[in-house]
């Protein structure tokens, strides 16, 4: 299944800035110039995708392909730009610490045990994973990225080209950049995936498909 959004190009700020609070604003949470964004956040209102925890920005010429059970339940969700592709994942996280750090060396060690390789690097989201891995379609290149917010994590894994030249990220960095994180109030197990779903409007449209006897 696959989304296309278009909208016009924006430019790009770093993370760690932040709008400075007039005296007389109050309690405001304040303003990040980077996400992913916590929906208690002010982010721009540009159009997204609403996956439910995850909303996703609508950036010209990429495409969301997701894959989600009968029931509407997404279990993966991947943006496309050329020959680049970002996964994401969201997961609960604790309100006192994040959790990318830990995480991190989880995959690094697990990637070993595979006989991938895998180095720590230093990128513009902090500590990264770049790793290659084998495939039946040869070695394939793999950058882990991790941003820890009010109790989530956002991970992603860069695909293609971009794995390597993180200048080629144009496009899939600004929907990592744009991303609302949207928890909720349940409690949830630490590193317990948040439930991603489809839009009602299109979930009715894919099990209607579904539905469709075959054409002879």
């Amino acid at each position: 299944m696959i989304f296309s959004r278009k909208r016009a190009d924006a430019g790009r700020q770093t993370r760690d800035e932040r709008a400075v609070e007039a005296p007389d604003q109050g309690d405001v949470s304040p303003t990040l110039a980077r996400g992913p964004y916590d929906v208690s956040e002010s982010y721009d209102d540009q159009q997204r995708l609403d996956l439910g925890s995850l909303r996703i920005p609508a950036i010209a010429e990429v495409e969301v392909r997701v894959q989600a059970d009968p029931q509407g339940v997404i279990q993966q969700v991947v943006l496309v730009h050329g020959d680049n592709a970002l996964q994401l994942g969201v997961f609960a996280a604790p309100r006192s610490e994040g959790i990318w750090d830990e995480v991190r060396e989880e995959i690094r060690q697990s990637l070993l045990r595979d006989g991938a390789s895998a180095r720590e690097v230093d990128g513009e989201y902090g500590a990264e994973l770049q790793a290659q891995v084998r495939t039946p379609d040869g070695v394939t290149n793999l950058r882990f990225v991790g941003v820890d917010g009010p109790r989530w994590m956002v991970r992603g894994v860069f695909q293609g080209p971009v794995a390597t030249e993180s200048a080629l990220s144009g496009p899939l960095v600004e929907c990592l950049d744009g991303l609302v994180v949207d928890r909720g109030q349940d409690a949830r197990p630490v590193r317990e995936p948040l439930p991603l779903r489809l839009p009602p409007e299109i979930a009715d449209q894919a099990g209607d498909a579904a539905g469709e006897p075959s054409q002879a």
